[in-house]
């Protein structure tokens, strides 16, 4: 019989988002000493729902407008509508399991959608089959791989990592549950941002990039010298940044400003009259590239070089955790035990370490047999493409989990270029080429790109579970069937859309990711070279930052993601700063840093789920954008006015935090 907390829920703790002193613990809103509704066939039913729903939906619009969008916020804001619409009592557990379940489908779409396309840009042969088998195997490799890692991701690293979309989701979650003034903050919050981003994205009143070109000096700047900055001006990312902090949000535009106002104008300045070295037969002058396309052809390979060596270092210094959890799981399959095992609280419960190696073993096997009887059908082949996803994913999988943890944005599409380079470089060293090759390549890349998803997606739900007290081994267990559920959907999805639409010609859909995947395979396939020389640079620079205790991992993933989209992050670490400085009280500081968390997660919450009804109504042919005013200047000016009166409404609001109000 379960035990069942009747009273109204305090909010989290004080230390939810603080680091822990010596001999401090977190005690979570659900106690970890009673059992609450979790897994029951309500949630269940509802979790594989929206797992299928949300699915269809982000497969179709991430290829026709080539977004994405996080799942994770919209479902928790549907979870807590349905029990407050069904009056259930001590619903957080349970819609803490809807959110699990259901966020598979944006983890799998990105997977999928990023690779698998680009088997029909190239005119290869893709079955149904191979698609859904490589998001499963992906799906499950990613679980099975991060679950070693939950403790000291979501447990030992407590405080240090900011988690911006858990903690968003997490806020949706205790505010649903608990009512009162806290809520009356969120939804407030996020009826504001949601609409903002709205109008932005469906009437488009205002640009939603600001750039310094707007003014003649800012024009001259860019085209002489390739110097230009470049401001997103939506309510989300700002409250992501705000959730970031100030420390890891200036760390990322580090990054970013080495990008743009070093690298861009040196490789100008140096490429003078040489064409363009990479790309589709172009012979575009570098001198007389826009900084925007010097990025894309070339700073960004930097930072996949960076994320990559990162990836490496994080991988060596966590090596202590990686050899106790095989040891773990070596003990827990061959030797025996003796005496009765110590009680572990529900919380702190993972799978046994013996289901994790043995399910790791069986998916290698099954993932050989799909390689050997379902892509390659040559054994030799087939052991190639295998160890290739296990040493990749195994990686990376901290890589994604770190980048999710430090700033919400999983730069998968990084990692899986580069899967797809080293792939290709391997598998014509083993005598694969053409397009057998391509075909391996890219289903290789697709079951890559899927686990690493799958692994920064998850650890975001896992610390959902830590800060409210859910129990870990429910959540990934039942996340195995998200996933089948998921791949299934996305399978369908992605063979109906190219039946129907295609992706190459007049009215295909826009695959950007998946045209970038295909443009990089086919030259490879035929042994051109990959941009070694710049990835180079890249680790080099990861190595100089970690020699200075530069957390590498952040700067690199700022030399990866467009600038506008960095900057904003600095503007909200800098209000999230300036509200928690104010006053000589600390716990003053504390309240209204608190109600900015608040703030800042309605902020993402309306984002997230107006940007999915905004681009719905998009492909329902309501689009009540004008192009030539939503590009021009005025836009833009207008778009940094309203971008600063919101910042202000934050720090006006923030300040309103008083300790104790509820």
């Amino acid at each position: 019989m379960s035990e069942q907390n009747s009273g109204a829920i305090k909010g989290l703790p004080e230390n939810a988002y603080k680091e822990l002193k010596p001999g401090e613990d977190y005690s979570p809103i659900m106690s970890p000493a009673k059992t609450y509704p979790e897994i029951s066939t309500y949630s269940i039913i509802w979790g594989l729902i929206m797992a299928v729903l949300f699915s269809a939906a982000a497969a179709y619009l991430g290829l026709k407008i080539g977004q994405v969008f996080e799942a994770a916020i919209p479902i928790a804001i549907i979870a807590v509508g349905l029990s407050a619409a069904t009056k259930r009592k001590n619903a957080l557990g349970e819609n803490v399991i809807i959110q699990s379940i259901g966020q598979n489908s944006g983890l799998i779409v990105a997977g999928a959608i990023f690779t698998i396309p680009a088997l029909y840009i190239l005119n290869l042969d893709a079955h149904f089959f191979q698609i859904f088998l490589a998001s499963a195997f992906g799906g499950i490799i990613g679980i099975l791989f991060l679950i070693p890692f939950r403790k000291y991701f979501v447990a030992e690293m407590h405080g240090k990592f900011p988690f911006p979309e858990a903690t968003a989701t997490t806020e949706v979650l205790v505010a649903g549950e608990k009512g009162g003034k806290q809520a009356v903050v969120l939804v407030v919050s996020g009826i504001i941002g949601g609409i903002y981003d709205f109008v932005i994205a469906t009437f488009g009143w205002w640009s939603e990039t600001f750039t310094t070109r707007v003014v003649p000096a800012g024009e001259m700047l860019a085209e002489k010298f390739k110097l230009v900055f470049r401001l997103n001006v939506g309510a989300a990312v700002m409250g992501l940044g705000y959730i970031v902090g100030l420390k890891y949000a200036a760390i990322i535009c580090a990054g970013s400003f080495v990008s743009w106002y070093l690298l861009i104008p040196v490789i100008s300045y140096i490429g003078g009259g040489l064409t363009e070295a990479f790309g589709t037969g172009a012979t575009k002058l570098i001198s007389a590239m826009s900084a925007e396309e010097i990025f894309r052809q070339y700073v960004r390979h930097v930072g996949i070089g960076g994320i990559a060596m990162a990836g490496i270092i994080g991988i060596i210094k966590s090596s202590k955790i990686i050899k106790s959890a095989i040891t773990l799981g070596f003990k827990e399959i061959f030797e025996k035990k003796d005496g009765v095992d110590k009680e572990i609280l529900r919380t702190q419960r993972d799978l046994p370490m013996k289901i994790i190696v043995v399910g790791i073993v069986l998916t290698a096997i099954l993932l050989l047999v799909f390689f050997y009887f379902g892509v390659v059908y040559n054994i030799g082949w087939a052991l190639a493409g295998l160890l290739i996803v296990l040493i990749i994913s195994f990686l990376f999988t901290t890589v994604a989990a770190n980048a999710i943890a430090i700033v919400g944005t999983n730069p998968v599409s990084g990692m899986t270029l580069m899967t797809l380079i080293l792939s290709s470089i391997i598998l014509t060293s083993v005598g694969l080429k053409g397009e057998s090759g391509m075909v391996v390549a890219l289903i290789i890349g697709g079951v890559v790109c899927t686990a690493l998803s799958m692994a920064g997606g998850f650890i975001t739900d896992l610390k959902i579970g830590y800060w409210l007290g859910s129990s870990p081994y429910k959540q990934e267990r039942w996340k195995f069937l998200g996933v089948l559920i998921s791949a299934l959907t996305v399978g369908y999805v992605i063979m109906i859309l190219n039946e129907t639409y295609g992706f190459v010609g007049d009215g295909a859909l826009v695959a950007p990711q998946a045209n970038a995947m295909a443009a990089v395979i086919q030259p490879l396939m035929d042994q051109q070279p990959a941009p070694w020389t710049l990835y180079i640079v890249g680790a080099i620079l990861a190595l100089v930052l970690t020699m200075i205790k530069v957390p590498a991992l952040a700067f690199a993933l700022g030399m990866y993601i467009p600038l506008e989209l960095n900057t904003p992050l600095l503007v909200g670490g800098l209000i999230a700063h300036f509200v928690s400085t104010r006053s000589k009280d600390e716990k003053i500081n504390n309240a209204r840093r608190e109600r900015g968390t608040l703030i800042a997660s309605g902020f993402i919450a309306g984002g997230a789920l107006m940007g999915v009804v905004s681009a719905f109504l998009r492909y329902a042919g309501y689009n009540w954008v004008n192009d030539e005013w939503f590009e021009s200047h005025s836009a833009e000016l207008i778009g940094l006015i309203m971008f600063a009166l919101l910042c202000a409404y934050m720090i006006w609001d923030s300040l309103r935090g008083k300790p104790d109000s509820e």
